[in-house]
């Protein structure tokens, strides 16, 4: 077998390419490891899943035509939650009993991710969400795992850069899902410590088509001086509309989960000048070439824009990033047992992905930092990295 002596050369080589490097293309000769993902394709936060099943799919195709991982071919199972946590729940299910897949990877949202929790834990096999909210991995849970920032990551970036424009007094529109609910907790949580004042925070509901009377509460409170949109998907962007609609001038702030080209074309223009946290992958060809993630975000955009004739979303590369993780439990364990599959994925898996430098351990199954994510801008319709 034809082990590398560092993996991350592979990594920033090309995207596909990298993965091909690992193994020479032998006939199998081991048991086939199964991955699982159950994505939000379709619904509302379509937005989310459909590039990171897209990616998925890309990354098994690649590798199995390189000879797969550790002399395994990979077999895959995806379905499509339809952005529905009763059905995650289903999926995640059929996965565990009848697909006997190994690992998963899912869900999109953090409803769907929740949803799943409970089974994955009594079925002992891990599971990486590619979902924002802190309550995923907060507190600890033995199985699962999360492939990006957390809300309370992305609110102490966003809190950081207000402070640094001298605003300190803020009011909430949030959504009243799982994600939106986790967000405004989130917020709340850390306004005293960074010495921010919420003044006032309104809610709206998934199928909520106009949010005027909540910016109009929002707007009047004396002292306003920026709104933080802690949403995602439509009834987000029909927020962001409004928002412009009401002529509102304060700065208008968003976390990573609207951070998408989907997410300014809802907006249909409204969304110019919003600022938001994110990855480096909107503005891959803005970071400088001494970024460590420059090489490996170039190499990942390349070989999607090649493949699928668009580029990637913020979320599409948390799967190249749970792919990646997936691939090195396995390299480093040699076992395609669940339970050896989560030890390796949470002990000695520290690599630079497209999301951040992930370092998880015992105690933090996400493994990044509020650092690892950048402030943008959307200036003229396109991304503008600000820092």
């Amino acid at each position: 077998m034809l082990k590398l002596r560092n993996p991350m050369k592979c990594l920033v080589a090309t995207a596909v390419v990298c993965m091909s490097a690992l193994l020479p293309a032998t006939a199998q000769t081991k048991p086939p490891l199964k991955i699982g993902a159950y994505l939000s394709v379709t619904g509302p936060a379509s937005y989310l899943g459909a590039g990171a099943m897209k990616t998925v799919e890309m990354y098994v195709e690649a590798i199995n035509a390189a000879g797969g991982i550790d002399g395994r071919k990979v077999e895959f199972q995806g379905y499509d939650d339809e952005s529905d946590a009763s059905r995650a729940n289903t999926l995640v299910k059929r996965l565990i009993e009848n697909d006997k897949v190994h690992v998963i990877i899912g869900g999109s949202t953090t409803g769907t991710t929740m949803s799943a929790v409970p089974l994955v834990e009594r079925a002992g096999m891990a599971m990486l969400s590619l979902a924002g909210g802190t309550v995923i991995i907060d507190p600890v849970k033995k199985f699962v795992f999360k492939m990006n920032q957390t809300d309370a990551m992305a609110i102490s970036r966003l809190y950081d850069h207000m402070l640094g424009r001298g605003i300190k007094s803020i009011g909430i529109i949030a959504g009243s899902d799982a994600f939106g609910r986790a967000c405004l907790m989130a917020a709340q949580k850390l306004a005293p410590g960074k010495g921010v004042k919420i003044l006032r925070d309104e809610s709206y509901n998934a199928k909520d088509t106009d949010m005027t009377v909540q910016l109009t509460k929002l707007r009047q409170e004396p002292g306003l001086q920026a709104i933080l949109n802690c949403g995602f998907g439509e009834p987000a962007a029909i927020a962001t509309k409004n928002y412009k609609q009401l002529g509102i001038t304060v700065p208008h702030y968003g976390t990573h989960a609207l951070a998408s080209d989907v997410f300014v074309k809802l907006a249909a223009g409204a969304a110019e000048d919003m600022i938001m946290t994110n990855g480096p992958i909107l503005v891959w060809d803005q970071l400088p070439t001494s970024d460590p993630q420059q090489p490996v975000v170039q190499a990942y955009v390349k070989a999607y824009r090649a493949k699928f004739n668009e580029a990637p979303s913020f979320f599409a590369g948390n799967a190249h990033d749970a792919f990646f993780a997936i691939q090195e439990a396995v390299r480093r364990s040699g076992s395609i047992e669940p339970a050896k599959i989560r030890d390796a994925i949470e002990k000695g898996n520290d690599f630079v992905g497209v999301t951040g430098h992930f370092r998880m351990n015992e105690t933090d199954h996400v493994g990044l930092t509020p650092d690892s994510l950048r402030i943008v801008q959307i200036k003229n319709g396109r991304w503008k990295l600000v820092e």
